[in-house]
């Protein structure tokens, strides 16, 4: 582990239906990180991550953010750099830099060319058309996605090892099928889904919402985990 890492446990600020926050645990999972999750709302209370409070842990007033280390970080892609750079294993960056920079156009084109045109903030914004609209950036992307993906692809995203590309794609195409996106259109990323949510980091999100969990869990590749329950645990929507 590196020197920064502390024995303290991380804290994540998410919301369960959050597909950036999906990210970053399914990145603790297969790193085996122990951490504690701390919801936010994003409809409650007219979205709870517009409170001052929650303001001062992230100005942007998104999730995810997470205390690490002593510091405070946002931006799911920019949380999972530092997890990879202070605790390397299991890598989730291929050691290829062909490969690196393949794994992190899959994961721009994700988090910078589909999510944010169909989050909740903008679909607030877009109003009755907004499912119509979400199936259109997300057809958008994902029809310069599935190319790319049929280059780069192994038994995951890009080659036979687990990397960010893979823990971006779950979630978008989790979010592919809320808004209906006809998945027949792209073979290789519901190919790629499919493996992938076999595996129980990546399945984790389907099955419950946490509130005041501890995530307890060993570190190995297959991304296997135990869950210490301190507040109870409700149904995912």
């Amino acid at each position: 582990m590196h020197a920064m890492a502390t024995q303290a446990k991380p804290v994540l600020y998410g919301y369960f239906r959050s597909s950036c926050s999906w990210r970053v645990r399914i990145a603790f999972a297969l790193k085996g990180i122990e951490y504690e999750q701390k919801p936010v709302n994003l409809i409650k209370d007219g979205g709870q991550q517009l409170t001052d409070q929650f303001k001062a842990i992230n100005p942007m007033q998104q999730v995810p953010a997470v205390t690490i280390d002593g510091i405070t970080l946002s931006q799911s892609l920019a949380i999972i750099q530092y997890i990879e750079e202070t605790r390397p294993e299991p890598r989730l960056l291929p050691a290829d830099p062909k490969q690196r920079g393949q794994v992190r156009i899959i994961c721009d084109i994700i988090a910078s060319g589909i999510q944010p045109l169909q989050n909740l903030y903008v679909l607030q914004k877009i109003g009755a058309e907004k499912v119509q609209w979400a199936q259109h950036f997300i057809n958008r992307g994902f029809e310069a996605l599935e190319p790319i993906l049929k280059q780069t692809a192994g038994k995951y995203c890009v080659g036979d090892e687990i990397s960010m590309a893979d823990i971006c794609l779950v979630p978008q195409v989790y979010n592919a099928e809320r808004f209906k996106v006809d998945m027949s259109q792209f073979p290789t990323i519901r190919r790629l889904n499919q493996t992938l949510t076999e595996i129980d980091a990546f399945k984790f999100p389907y099955r419950i919402f946490t509130t005041g969990l501890v995530i307890s869990l060993p570190t190995n590749q297959n991304g296997h985990f135990r869950i210490t329950q301190t507040h109870g645990v409700a149904p995912a929507h």
